[in-house]
C-alpha cells in the first residue's frame, strides 16, 4: 500500500519510513508528493491532534495517510509538556530550547520524582474520511542532562526503563536515553513503535471492514 507520511518532522518521518516500510508499505513524504501544508493542531488531546493531521494531509494527498501526534508527559509537571510538547518553550520545533526549558522546570527534583512517559497517537485514514486511530506509550523517566546524538525532541533527555530488540526487552540499567539507542532498539520499546505495531495488527480488518461497505454500497 502506497502510504502518505504526515509529517514535517525530518526524524518523526525517519521513524514512520522505517517502521511502515518494514512492515511492507511504500511511505510517500510531503516533499515527495509536492504538499507545503501546516495543519493547525487544536486538539486538546494526541489522539484529536493525530486525526486534524490525518485529515488534513490525506485531503491533500488522496492518499492513505497516517498521521502521529506524540509529546511527553512528566508527573512532577502535571502531564505536561504534553500536547504542547513540539512548542513547549514557543516556538515549534524548536529542540535545544524545549529541552532547556524541561530541565529548568525539573531542576531541583529529585531522582524517585522525575517519571515520565512519551506518548503517541496514530491516526491512519482513508480518502473517504474513515479513519482507525491507536495509541502506544513508554514509561520512563527524566534524565539530569542531555546524552545521546541519535534521535530527536526530548529523546536525549529522556529514559525508558526498559531497553531490548523485538520482543525481547530487559531493564534499562544502563539507564540509557532514547537518543543513545540503535534504531531497533528505540523502535522495539518507543511509544510510536508501540502505537503502529497496533495499528499494523488492526489495520488488515479496518481495511476489510472498509471494502465491504464499499461493496455493499456498489450493490
Amino acid at each position: 500500500m502506497i502510504v502518505c507520511a504526515a509529517t514535517n518532522n525530518p526524524g518523526k518521518l525517519r521513524e514512520l519510513r522505517r517502521i511502515l516500510e518494514k512492515a511492507g508499505h511504500q511511505v510517500r513524504s510531503l516533499r515527495e508528493l509536492g504538499i507545503d501544508l501546516d495543519p493547525e493542531e487544536t486538539g486538546a488531546t494526541f489522539a484529536e491532534n493525530a486525526r486534524i493531521k490525518a485529515a488534513a494531509f490525506c485531503r491533500a494527498s488522496g492518499l492513505p495517510t497516517v498521521a502521529d501526534d506524540s509529546g511527553l508527559c512528566v508527573d512532577a509537571l502535571d502531564g505536561a509538556p504534553g500536547v504542547y510538547s513540539a512548542r513547549y518553550a514557543g516556538v515549534h520545533g524548536d529542540d535545544e530550547a524545549n529541552n532547556r526549558k524541561l530541565l529548568a522546570a525539573m531542576a531541583g527534583v529529585p531522582a524517585a520524582r522525575r517519571a515520565a512517559r512519551f506518548v503517541s497517537a496514530v491516526c491512519f485514514m482513508l480518502p473517504d474520511g474513515r479513519a482507525l486511530t491507536v495509541e502506544g506509550a513508554c514509561p520512563g523517566c527524566v534524565a539530569d542532562a542531555p546524552a545521546g546524538d541519535n534521535g530527536f525532541g526530548y529523546d536525549p533527555l529522556f529514559i525508558p526503563d526498559r531497553v531490548g530488540v523485538g520482543r525481547t526487552t530487559a531493564e534499562n540499567t544502563a539507564r540509557r536515553t532514547y537518543a543513545q539507542l540503535a534504531d531497533g532498539e528505540k523502535d522495539a520499546i518507543s511509544h510510536r513503535g508501540r502505537a503502529m505495531e497496533k495499528l499494523e495488527a488492526a489495520l488488515p480488518a479496518f481495511l476489510a471492514g472498509a471494502l465491504a461497505t464499499d461493496e455493499r454500497n456498489a450493490l
